[in-house]
């Protein structure tokens, strides 16, 4: 696991991206998202809102709960 949550959390959702076999742009259409917003959660460089990590939770078909589970790392 990272220890950066945004860069974990940006892994996480490009892991699930692909298991659904889907594209960036795929999953921006999905969530109302740019793409290249997607890719900046993805490398770990934006702080997402609550709204917006709902927005792709939703997307993927998990809950917030399952992407974020164990974020942060406890210490």
């Amino acid at each position: 696991m990272n220890t950066n949550p945004l860069k974990e959390l940006g892994c996480r959702v490009r892991a699930r991206r692909k298991e659904l076999g889907w594209t960036q742009e795929d999953l921006a259409a999905n969530s109302g998202l740019d793409r290249s917003y997607v890719g900046g959660i993805e490398r770990g460089e934006r702080n997402i809102t609550f709204t917006v990590l709902c927005e792709l939770a939703s997307s993927l078909g998990w809950d917030v709960a399952r992407l974020t589970q164990n974020l942060p790392e406890k210490k």
